[in-house]
């Protein structure tokens, strides 16, 4: 018996089943022009998690990138909208962590990312350079921790290669520096919403 199940690839289009018929929460969307279907799939409350963080993340680093805001005003508005977003995302995914038997999964990603905040608030209010010239890199590092620990729980390669992909990105930020936080922010987005928009293997 292997790890991973090899006989589904990483990602694929969504195919509708008993288990997923019966999840909480589940979003069915079927666009349509007279007979023509122009759009169907369904989303579940992990793939609107998914969407959610996906929207946060564009907001929250394109912010930045673009606008004169205040560093202390940003931190404490994107504080706001985290720790919203860290309810929402605990109130989607219990039902899933729990009948997968993973809830330890959860906790993780909510330390991570309390983490990531404390840091990156402790960074700006606090004038630490370290934290302040490394902002991008330290969410990628808290994204790879998350991505590959779901992806291990879970027994995911795409997770895992999710999580592989940030840690990559890290190495090239001194290569891009003048857009790191658009670059960031975009490929952060883009991955939860591939994960969001096609199933993935695991459990």
């Amino acid at each position: 018996m292997t790890f991973f199940n090899y006989s589904n690839p990483p990602l694929r289009r969504k195919q509708p089943s008993v288990e997923i018929q019966e999840l909480e929460g589940i979003w069915y969307i079927n666009w349509q022009v007279g007979k023509l279907k122009l759009y169907s799939t369904f989303y579940t409350c992990i793939d609107q998690a998914c969407i959610f963080w996906s929207l946060l993340l564009i907001t929250i680093f394109w912010t930045a990138q673009f606008f004169p805001i205040s560093w202390s005003l940003q931190a404490t508005w994107w504080s706001i909208l985290s720790c919203i977003g860290i309810i929402a995302m605990v109130n989607w995914t219990s039902y899933w962590v729990k009948s997968k038997q993973v809830s330890w999964v959860l906790y993780c990603w909510v330390l991570l990312m309390l983490c990531g905040l404390i840091l990156t608030d402790l960074g700006i209010f606090l004038g630490w350079p370290l934290i302040l010239l490394n902002l991008c890199a330290l969410w990628l590092g808290l994204s790879t921790i998350g991505y590959i620990c779901t992806g291990l729980a879970v027994r995911s390669r795409a997770l895992i290669f999710a999580g592989i992909l940030h840690l990559l990105l890290i190495f090239l930020l001194p290569y891009i520096a003048a857009w790191q936080f658009l670059t960031t922010g975009a490929f952060m987005a883009l991955c939860l919403l591939m994960l969001a928009e096609f199933q993935w293997d695991g459990l």
